[in-house]
């Protein structure tokens, strides 16, 4: 088994991203959002709140230690050495089939589901996921591998540590897989799998809770974000934490149009896939050089615009006002 859909240089920024980034998750304390009032949004509240990395809204607060278990002032994962899966057929489908076997855990990576490809076709495939979703969260994947013609594989889909804890996951209770299967050689789709659901040993025991405490930054046709705290201190220089909720009824991808900060424009990376009924936090990411590049050494003002689109047919579902907030 080979995994070359991903060079290897970009496949160890993209891990060291999704350990050491953790959608901002892991780093100091995160300054709060205020949405500002500003020419172009009719729709936008000014309060006075500060949002902070673990969901307390409170202005008066400056200085607290994250209570926890051993009293270290560290946060500790949540325990999921202890959660199991039954071995279950996930695809069958056009020769290819697909078993998890056990669910397992990595002290470095974090979890995963370990499952066996076998490719009982004539034509060598790659297989990835189109989605990976956790509790109802849509998680970052790098999943994807590749089976010669008539051979089967071990492989591990990996439920990175820092995806989990960014979208507060202690306990997982359930993962959803949609795969897609290719010809490793033309790259031509051979099938899109529909939804495979996992359940866990600890499904009864999962909390579905919404992580939203934060500023509501837009909240129309379904699709809600909600801004919960800008860390300056990120992998690639400073991030705009955001908790997205999809109930619109269409699966729908979200990114950033016009965004500036302190009044000067940036090229900040943000495109996040949210799935009918699903949630997802994300972070806008504003590169270090851009920063330096305009001056800025602290971010206080920050405007940007919604683009949101069907995440199937890339079709512009909305484009928001200009959205204005400060950061505290």
């Amino acid at each position: 088994m080979k995994k070359r859909k991903i060079p290897t240089a970009i496949s160890c920024l993209l891990i060291a991203a999704a350990v050491f980034n953790g959608c901002s998750a892991d780093f100091g304390r995160a300054r709060g959002i205020v949405t500002t009032q500003d020419s172009g949004s009719e729709n936008v509240s000014t309060q006075d709140v500060a949002i902070y990395t673990d969901g307390t809204a409170d202005d008066s607060r400056k200085e607290q230690d994250v209570d926890t278990a051993d009293g270290s002032g560290k946060e500790v994962a949540g325990d999921t050495a202890s959660v199991t899966i039954a071995e279950q057929t996930l695809i069958d489908q056009d020769d290819i089939v697909i078993t998890a076997q056990e669910y397992v855990a990595d002290n470095i990576w974090g979890d995963g589901i370990k499952v066996l490809i076998e490719n009982n076709a004539d034509k060598d495939v790659t297989v990835g996921c189109n989605a990976l979703i956790v509790n109802d969260y849509m998680i970052s994947d790098l999943f994807v591998a590749e089976v010669a013609a008539g051979k089967k594989v071990y492989d591990t889909i990996d439920l990175f540590n820092s995806e989990l804890k960014a979208a507060g996951i202690d306990t997982v209770g359930k993962v959803e897989i949609y795969f897609h299967v290719y010809d490793s050689s033309t790259y031509d789709t051979l099938f899109n799998s529909d939804c495979v659901t996992i359940q866990t040993s600890g499904y009864l025991d999962m909390d579905t809770t919404p992580d939203d405490a934060g500023e509501e930054l837009y909240n129309e046709g379904g699709i809600r974000i909600v801004g919960k705290a800008v860390d300056e201190n990120s992998f690639w220089g400073t991030a705009v934490l955001l908790y997205c909720e999809n109930t619109s009824g269409t699966n729908v991808g979200i990114s950033v149009d016009d965004m500036s900060v302190n009044g000067y424009m940036m090229t900040p990376f943000f495109a996040t896939t949210v799935y009918d009924g699903k949630k997802a936090i994300d972070d806008i990411t504003i590169f270090e050089s851009d920063l330096e590049q305009n001056g800025i050494d602290s971010v206080r003002d920050i405007e940007l615009k919604f683009h949101i689109y069907n995440a199937d047919t890339y079709d512009t579902i909305s484009d928001s006002e200009v959205i204005a907030f400060s950061v505290q």
